[in-house]
């Protein structure tokens, strides 16, 4: 499943996110989520979501 449709989402998910400062290489990070960003049902470059980590980056693919 990819990270465009905000109904696919929770927290607790395991999902891989591109960073802003990795947009132009693309590079993925793993994490659980914490928090939806974005507030609109879909989002063509991927809902925004806060990791448990602290990180936070649209998701790309969810695990």
């Amino acid at each position: 499943m990819n990270g465009t449709r905000r109904e696919n989402i929770r927290s607790g998910l395991r999902v891989n996110i591109v960073l802003k400062c990795d947009q132009r290489t693309g590079s993925l990070t793993e994490g659980v989520v914490k928090d939806l960003l974005t507030k609109a049902a879909v989002h063509t470059h991927g809902i925004k979501v806060r990791l448990e980590s602290g990180d936070v980056g649209r998701v790309k693919e969810i695990l």
